[in-house]
């Protein structure tokens, strides 16, 4: 009964290993690399429209679909720039090594 509890215990210390493992820093450059998308977020809202046809073998039914997203970052009319370089520092602990506008892959559209 007590090998249950360690091997209980040792299972729950190395999920939360884990776990604590997720929430860590990470590297400035794969930071700007996420961050790029808060940014862009930043800058206006984000629609997709979706359109398809599928069949259960027999009818064809068409779909369709459409999504409006909403930044925090917009609504607040906050400069991208700004929403980038916290993001940044959010993830990494360190500041962007280029601003938002030398960023390979920032430009419009995208």
């Amino acid at each position: 009964m007590q090998r249950r509890a360690h091997s209980g215990m040792a299972l729950m210390l190395l999920l939360a290993s884990g776990i604590a493992a997720c929430s860590g820093p990470v590297p400035v450059a794969r930071a700007e690399r996420l961050c790029l998308e808060n940014a862009r977020a930043a800058t206006g809202p984000r629609t997709e429209i979706g359109l398809g046809l599928g069949t259960d073998g027999h009818k064809v039914r068409t779909m369709g679909g459409i999504s409006v997203s909403l930044s925090s970052d917009y609504i607040r009319g906050r400069d991208p720039a700004v929403a980038f370089h916290d993001c940044v520092l959010r993830r990494s602990g360190q500041v962007p090594t280029r601003p938002l506008h030398e960023q390979p892959g920032y430009g419009w559209p995208q």
